[in-house]
């Protein structure tokens, strides 16, 4: 099922690529449009954010999923590295949305609690990211299917039936609109872990909804590999600098040059899927005239003479009768004499 995120259309013939900004804007408005400016260049369609206040988030002893040496304390909670990165209100995603705008990039962000949902929808966002780690968080869900929105929903961490049934209640709230992401909640996720396959299993279960990735691997060959398995819409994360503090995000995202590379990547393997049957190319036109054998004269035939299959043999070009009619050759009688290495027709037999 297609659908649009604003100025953005999802559906299965190109693929839209998302830059998960996050909180990398460190709370700076000018790092802010940095990441929206360089995001835009790179060839990304979306710039996603996170919109969250930490006390509405986690309690304050919540120990952390990540293992990062660049927090400020390394011993500190979920709540102490979330606190951090929280500063931004209304008039700064306000700003955001009119950033985005400005440079013709689509804005979306995540919110972590109602009232930011609902702040998101009042400056004009389009549609919503639900996080993986909320997969299960019902009431919430359930809100934010009720404001009737498009909505991406990542799964991380999560079973094929915990995603039946927050796709289930986002439904019955009004939102028919979803694109459902396979993700693995580990940061960074190894190879071994992307469990691409699982996008095929996502699929078969939900035949009426775009199908998409959320990628935490480090660098660009798995998320484009992607492409070979369906989906629609990729989301990375996003830096303009990996070497900046306090947001553990930095370190293993894709800044503009990598971005620039998945974006390359993923246009190339769109045109190489081709169609969904084995036929002829256009481009294969001369190759199968030229690169294929015909049945062919070995030596000089007389008029008259029986053929053996020491008299025949198959050659280039493929213009000529093909080697299928080999054994129809043999035992039969030539009406004309044959030069040598002549391409032959079935005129030449009685």
């Amino acid at each position: 099922m297609d659908f649009n995120i604003g100025k953005v259309k999802f559906s299965s013939k190109k693929t839209v690529i998302i830059a998960e900004a996050g909180v990398n804007h460190l709370g700076r408005m000018d790092y802010a449009e940095e990441l929206i400016k360089t995001a835009k260049r790179a060839g990304a369609d979306i710039i996603k954010f996170q919109t969250y206040k930490a006390k509405n988030l986690t309690i304050r002893d919540a120990p952390r999923f990540w293992n990062w040496e660049g927090e400020r304390d390394d011993k500190g909670s979920q709540y102490d590295s979330y606190s951090i990165l929280d500063s931004f209100g209304r008039k700064e995603y306000e700003k955001l949305f009119s950033l985005c705008e400005q440079y013709g990039i689509e804005f979306l962000s995540t919110p972590f609690d109602n009232e930011s949902a609902k702040m998101l929808v009042d400056i004009g966002m389009k549609g919503f990211k639900i996080a993986s780690g909320d997969i299960t968080n019902i009431p919430f869900i359930r809100y934010i299917g009720s404001l009737k929105l498009p909505v991406l929903l990542s799964t991380g961490a999560s079973t094929i039936d915990e995603i039946r049934n927050a796709v289930e209640v986002i439904e019955e709230n009004g939102c028919t609109n979803i694109g459902i992401m396979q993700c693995t909640l580990c940061y960074p996720t190894e190879p071994e872990n992307a469990n691409l396959n699982a996008i095929k299993h996502i699929a078969s279960e939900f035949k009426k909804h775009l199908i998409g990735l959320s990628d935490h691997t480090l660098g660009t060959i798995i998320p484009a590999a992607s492409i070979l398995y369906g989906v629609s819409f990729i989301e990375k994360h996003y830096t303009f600098d990996k070497t900046l503090p306090d947001s553990a995000d930095h370190w293993l995202s894709l800044d503009e040059k990598k971005l620039s590379q998945l974006v390359e990547y993923v246009r190339i393997l769109e045109k190489s899927l081709g169609e969904s049957h084995k036929q002829k190319m256009p481009c294969e036109t001369d190759t199968h005239k030229f690169a294929r054998r015909s049945l062919v004269s070995q030596k000089n035939l007389r008029k008259g003479h029986i053929l053996t299959q020491n008299d025949l043999t198959c050659k280039r070009p493929g213009t000529g009768l093909p080697p299928a009619y080999y054994d129809r050759f043999i035992g039969r009688k030539t009406k004309r004499d044959i030069p040598e290495d002549t391409l032959l027709k079935i005129s030449d037999i009685e």
